[in-house]
C-alpha cells in the first residue's frame, strides 16, 4: 500500500511555490554553501525545496515560510529531521535524534 505524496495534491502550487523559493535564495539553509541551481536534478549539489518542519510532522509543502532552499545531500542528510539537528550533523557535533512537535488539532 502505497501512501500518497501530499506535495503533488495541489501541483502547479508547489511549483509556483518553488520557482519563487529558488528565485528569492541563493545559498543552502542547511549548510549555508551557494546552490549552483543549474545542477540536474540527480546530482548531489542540485537544488531542492525542502520544509522546514517536514510534512510528516505537520507542516505544511504550500507556505512559502515553511520552505527552503537546500542541496539534495543536505536535504536527503536531513531527512524528517530538523534544521538545526542537520546543521549540527553536518559540522560533525555529536548529534542525537531530536523530536519536533507535531501540529495538533484544537478540538
Amino acid at each position: 500500500m502505497s501512501r500518497e505524496n501530499i506535495r503533488n495534491k495541489n501541483g502547479a502550487r508547489r511549483r509556483a511555490l518553488r520557482k519563487r523559493v529558488l528565485a528569492s535564495s541563493d545559498t543552502c539553509a542547511i549548510c549555508g554553501q551557494p546552490v549552483n541551481k543549474s545542477l540536474p536534478a540527480n546530482d548531489p549539489g542540485a537544488p531542492e525545496v525542502d520544509e522546514d518542519l517536514p510534512v510528516s510532522r505537520g507542516g505544511s509543502p504550500y507556505e512559502y515560510g515553511n520552505c527552503q532552499l537546500v542541496h539534495r545531500r543536505c536535504n536527503q542528510l536531513k531527512s524528517n529531521r530538523s534544521t538545526n539537528w542537520a546543521r549540527n550533523a553536518i559540522k560533525g557535533k555529536n548529534v542525537k535524534p531530536t523530536s519536533i512537535p507535531f501540529k495538533t488539532s484544537e478540538w
